[in-house]
């Protein structure tokens, strides 16, 4: 393997206007972005890191730094999944080191991980929890929309409430919600029965991370999916019994290359494939949308919320997301 030259930055990306869910408020989001040359070639990957972790952008460099030595000295996608654990830092790492294999072999990265030919994802676009009235409006301002995903706060009345306004405003419209951990196993009766009653294909990630067990034996009449309970590839066999549907985001589990492992073998155990994101430009999403071939929900609407995304970026028609090999992971991409 050639020696590296590697570069780290960390750079403020602004929302448009702030974005509640439960227990937290996003008004920007510190983003790190590393850069991995060889000399000839160049590859970028972006990681805004789990803020319910602690993983924000002042660790992930420092645990970059900390392996800058046997980044510089030439390593490859294998070397770092041993080499640091899931997270942002090995995201954004990982990430680089598939656009810079797609530079170097002037193959595309879905080539690279034995895909065929990407084609556009039907996206869904995300409510932030709010007055009911006011997610009802955002919800008919996605006019375009396919599939809307709105965040709860496990206010249990006024989730409720937000249920019944946002299908009252797209009656017809593929509709998931993200409890983001907001319940406890006693009001999810209640709840599902709103959620059956609109017509809510999907509930993420009702119970805190580490209650998944008290899904153990709940019949649950639309499904399930884990976010905070699977971080990574082992959490995925202690799904099966307790969720139905996994998804992975790349700042999790630490990348496309752990992130197309988890679906390869969520799919064998007979779970559903999502595919998140947390806040992110392009940059971010590119690498996802890949993962996104393999998914059968997909929540890559993280560059819409942004005060100003990168270029070229992502595109959003129709209710379908869009990354072209100029954005990331081609030998057409732009060179940083």
């Amino acid at each position: 393997m050639s020696k590296l030259s590697l570069k780290v930055a960390v750079e403020k990306l602004r929302l448009a206007e702030p974005f509640r869910i439960s227990g937290y408020v996003f008004e920007e989001q510190d983003a790190v972005v590393v850069t991995l040359g060889d000399g000839t070639h160049r590859g970028r990957g972006e990681a805004s890191g789990v803020y319910y972790l602690g993983d924000n952008a002042p660790q992930m460099v420092a645990a970059i730094e900390g392996v800058r030595g046997a980044i510089e000295a030439g390593i490859d996608r294998a070397a770092l999944q041993r080499l640091l654990p899931p997270g942002g830092a090995r995201n954004a790492i990982d990430c680089a080191l598939w656009d810079l294999d797609a530079h170097r072999t002037s193959k595309e990265v879905w080539e690279l991980a034995g895909l065929p030919p990407p084609k556009p994802l039907i996206t869904t676009f995300t409510l932030g929890a709010d007055d009911p009235s006011v997610m009802a409006a955002g919800a008919s301002k996605y006019a375009h929309a396919r599939a809307l995903k709105m965040k709860l706060t496990g206010e249990l009345e006024r989730d409720i409430a937000r249920v019944k306004a946002v299908r009252r405003a797209r009656p017809h419209t593929w509709l998931g919600v993200d409890a983001n951990q907001g319940y406890d196993i006693l009001e999810l009766d209640q709840l599902l029965g709103t959620l059956v009653d609109a017509d809510v294909s999907l509930l993420e990630q009702p119970l805190k991370r580490g209650r998944e067990a008290d899904l153990e034996g709940f019949t649950s009449p639309i499904p399930i999916a884990a976010d905070e309970s699977c971080l990574s590839l082992a959490d995925v066999p202690g799904l099966v019994g307790r969720f139905s549907v996994v998804n992975i985001k790349l700042d999790k589990c630490g990348g496309l290359t752990e992130g197309l492992a988890m679906a390869h073998a969520a799919k064998d155990l007979g779970l559903n494939v999502m595919v998140g994101n947390m806040v992110g430009s392009s940059l971010a999403m590119a690498p996802a949308f890949v993962l996104g071939q393999l998914c059968d929900i997909v929540d890559l609407d993280g560059p819409i919320f942004l005060a100003h995304d990168r270029s070229p970026a992502i595109s959003y028609d129709e209710g379908m997301a869009w990354c072209s090999d100029k954005v990331w992971g081609s030998i057409h991409a732009a060179t940083p």
